[in-house]
């Protein structure tokens, strides 16, 4: 279990009737008139009706012929942040180039200075209505990155305030240290010495205090090269930590040759992937996280190879990469239209981006992603005629419930039945 996460917490048998099932289990059929059983927070039965266990139908939900799928999982954001550059994409539409933008204080150091300006409550405080977005779209698990204050105690600030988070919300967070995600001013030309100063050292103290999941890097021209990343990869995996890449966002730095190598549990980005390289990511089991948010924010051209991945037989998922310069995206819904529209994703493909292989990204395929016995019961009831228009719908919502850990919420993440 991650450090934030506790079982349901109710004793009593629930059940669900009269729903559609999609378990999003690898060529599983669709159930239907399918039930769903769960004891403690977990689930104890889900299949059809007929093969179903004695139960009480007076005390079962019943779903009206609704749609069940898992609980949607967002794999990559970076949702905790000071301010917004809502300023500098006013000017790209004016023409303004990344230069002028950058001479005016924009890019990510504006947000490296309002976010070190925040405490972990301010910071928590302006994350909660971006999670309560991705909440409300029947998102239970995402995972939360830092990166944006690039000093030791502001990235550990950051942290605490995802963990924070989980406590005000009924949600899973999982905590990701990416402190190598650009140099920060005062280490300008000294990438070497913020990797020592900083990322390093910060990275044992965020284990010490027991606030950190996993461990990623930018491994870009304008960022960090793989022999940084490497330095980084060696620590986390001295800590016993798993590590994820953004990488072959921008060009091709052989960034995901090394995420595979270290068995990272994702390599993110990769509109520059190399055909070749897919095939070293499904050999490691490295899930492919596709980010159509920041491809559209940015109208970059560079289509990841999505053909090359399916034939290389690797995972793909699907995550929003909410942040506030390249995607200030907070739906998983439109980032399914997104991997449909312009990376060409199947609606299976893209429902498992953001379910199963969600989970695998986050290495969560034991407990969440898919619905089966013993798994924790988080699963979501849709009101669609089929699940395609989840993808097929821009900009409407038609969730009639979420169930986190065997509890039931209304669509508005506070609200419970």
């Amino acid at each position: 279990m991650t450090r934030n996460e506790t079982s349901g917490s109710g004793t009593d048998k629930k059940i669900w009737v009269n729903a559609r099932i999609s378990t999003m289990v690898p060529q599983a059929d669709m159930i239907d008139e399918g039930v769903i059983i769960v004891r403690n927070g977990m689930i104890e039965y889900v299949g059809p009706r007929d093969n179903a266990p004695a139960f009480d139908r007076t005390n079962a939900v019943d779903c009206g012929g609704r749609w069940i799928l898992p609980s949607f999982i967002d794999c990559h954001t970076h949702l905790i942040y000071g301010g917004n550059r809502a300023l500098e994409f006013e000017m790209r539409l004016a023409g303004a180039s990344y230069e002028d933008i950058a001479k005016a204080g924009g890019g990510i150091i504006s947000s490296v200075k309002a976010t070190r300006a925040l405490s972990v409550e301010q910071l928590a405080d302006q994350a909660l209505p971006r999670l309560d977005t991705l909440i409300a779209e029947g998102v239970s698990t995402i995972e939360i990155k830092s990166g944006y204050a690039l000093t030791i105690e502001g990235e550990l600030n950051m942290l605490r305030a995802a963990r924070r988070l989980a406590k005000l919300r009924p949600v899973r967070i999982l905590t990701t240290w990416l402190a190598a995600h650009a140099t920060p001013p005062e280490y300008k030309d000294r990438k070497a010495d913020y990797i020592k100063d900083v990322v390093l050292p910060g990275l044992r103290a965020a284990h010490a205090e027991g606030l950190v999941d996993a461990v990623d890097g930018f491994c870009e021209g304008i960022a960090f090269s793989p022999d940084e990343i490497a330095l980084v990869f060696d620590e986390a995996k001295r800590l016993g930590l798993a590590v994820k890449l953004h990488a072959e966002q921008l060009s091709d730095l052989k960034g995901a040759r090394l995420a595979a190598s270290y068995g990272a549990l994702s390599a993110d980005h990769l509109e520059y992937l190399a055909d070749e390289d897919a095939a070293a990511l499904a050999r490691a089991g490295t899930v492919a996280v596709l980010l159509p948010g920041a491809f559209y924010t940015l109208r970059e051209k560079q289509l990841p190879p999505v053909d090359a991945l399916r034939q290389a037989g690797a995972s793909i998922a699907l995550a929003t990469d909410s942040n506030p310069g390249t995607s200030p995206l907070t739906s998983l819904l439109m980032t399914m239209n997104m991997g449909a529209t312009l990376f060409g994703m199947t609606v299976e493909e893209c429902l498992a981006g953001v379910t199963r292989e969600a989970a695998k990204a986050l290495g969560l395929a034991d407990r969440t992603g898919t619905l089966g016995v013993g798994k924790s019961a988080d699963f979501t009831i849709w009101s669609v005629e089929r699940p395609a228009e989840l993808l097929y719908r821009m900009g409407f919502n038609p969730i009639h419930a979420r169930i986190f850990k065997g509890e039931t919420f209304a669509s508005s993440p506070t609200g419970a039945f």
